[in-house]
């Protein structure tokens, strides 16, 4: 079949085309943004084309777009001028997912991370084909197993077919389109019982509010767990942690990956791998090499500088990467750079964005983006409220980047969900031209 992807060099169309092309369809795409993005590496290796103006397409194509572009864009409003078939973009992952043993994962947080170590460990020794967000994307018809990173943006992952759904945590988030936590938790209870297993976070408060109707295996630190992590320690150089399985020891575990966090994804991990009937040993041995996802928390040295880029844009998300920086170098300030998006998130989790950015030594905060809302129908959201709440924070942009050039043995988190690397790629430069 001929696929034809608008918005292709968004994280997870860019997957989808790359997936798409590994089960033998034909992929080409469109996108509006000319500049190099991290996720068109997938994309060249396959020779997949990337067109920037409109091009002839064959009648049999089929078309889905990126619901970061308007149904009234020009490229889509042509290719329904011409009769082409349009499909969801969730609904053409949907009909993958009916293809083969589908492994879920779902969560306001750390579903990126989760796929990705879970792939990793099945790919290195049965063999998977997964789905992550960060535009890494595989597949081989001769698979059986296919991981899945399960978006719940706009309730697309109800459109997927799971045989284990595995949910890591319930926040608030995407309030432009769920009507408050409720809706939220309703949605993942849903996701939940379309599958045939359920491997979830017990120590999430939402979570337990769930009444799942399929099999359940409760993971995280708490006792009243099925699977709980104990005697954690957390070092410089990642964290190590025992697992017990229904109160027997199961294995020790070291994961060089910071965070508490980080060991709450390693857990769902352990549970789906152990299901799969792959060694805790061939577990622990992917598991302690595993270097992560795209832009989660990914580290540059420039003699007394660390910069890290990482995808937090959620409050919860900027706690735990300072958090991790901490840990890693706890004698260097810690310095948060954020670039907000959508103004509904910032609205709605102002305090909590406060909070946790009065967590780093020195803040610099930029313009709200966002591509999908108007700035005048929030006209008293911006990024100045949250500078008047965080102390020593400021505004940042692209042409006052220098600013950053004041700090000495720092840790330079970039935080965002959006084009932030623009900014971290000029700083980089001046890092690399300072005398």
């Amino acid at each position: 079949m001929k696929y034809y992807c608008i918005g292709i060099k968004g994280a997870g169309m860019s997957t989808l085309a790359n997936i798409l092309y590994d089960l033998g369809n034909e992929v080409e795409g469109y996108d509006d943004a000319r500049e190099y993005k991290f996720t068109m590496e997938g994309l060249k290796e396959r020779g997949i084309p990337i067109y920037y103006e409109a091009h002839p397409l064959e009648k049999d194509t089929i078309v889905t777009y990126s619901k970061a572009f308007s149904p009234n864009h020009k490229e889509i409003k042509r290719v329904r001028e011409l009769g082409l078939t349009i499909k969801n973009y969730n609904e053409v992952l949907g009909d993958i997912t009916k293809m083969f043993d589908t492994v879920g994962v779902s969560g306001t947080h750390g579903k990126t991370t989760t796929s990705m170590l879970i792939s990793d460990i099945i790919n290195h020794t049965i063999g998977c084909n997964y789905f992550v967000g960060d535009g890494t994307g595989y597949a081989n018809k001769d698979n059986k197993i296919f991981v899945i990173e399960s978006d719940e943006y706009n309730k697309h992952f109800l459109a997927y077919h799971p045989n284990i759904a595995i949910i890591t945590n319930i926040e608030l988030d995407h309030v432009e389109c769920y009507n408050g936590l409720e809706d939220i938790i309703d949605t993942f209870e849903l996701f939940g019982n379309k599958s045939n297993f359920v491997i979830a976070c017990g120590d999430d408060a939402n979570i337990r509010k769930i009444k799942f109707d399929k099999k359940t295996i409760y993971y995280g630190f708490h006792d009243d767990n099925d699977v709980v992590a104990k005697n954690v320690e957390l070092t410089k150089e990642g964290s190590t942690f025992d697992v017990y399985m229904n109160g027997e020891f199961y294995y020790h575990f070291e994961l060089p990956l910071y965070g508490r966090h980080m060991i709450l994804n390693a857990l769902a991990s352990i549970i789906v791998c152990n299901h799969y009937g792959i060694s805790r040993e061939d577990i622990h041995h992917y598991m302690k090499k595993f270097q992560g996802a795209k832009r989660r928390f990914k580290e540059e040295v420039f003699k007394d500088i660390v910069t890290i880029d990482d995808y937090a844009h959620h409050p919860t998300e900027i706690k735990v990467t300072l958090e991790a920086a901490r840990q890693k170098y706890p004698d260097k300030e810690i310095v948060a750079i954020f670039l907000p998006n959508t103004y509904s998130r910032t609205e709605a989790l102002m305090d909590e964005f406060i909070d946790v950015l009065k967590e780093a030594d020195k803040a610099y905060i930029m313009d709200i983006h966002c591509d999908r809302e108007r700035q005048e129908d929030y006209p008293n959201v911006s990024s100045d409220n949250l500078i008047k709440y965080i102390p020593n924070s400021e505004k940042l942009s692209l042409e006052t980047v220098d600013k950053l050039l004041t700090h000495k043995n720092s840790v330079m988190c970039f935080m965002s969900c959006t084009n932030i690397y623009i900014i971290l790629d000029k700083y980089k430069e001046l890092l690399k031209n300072k005398k």
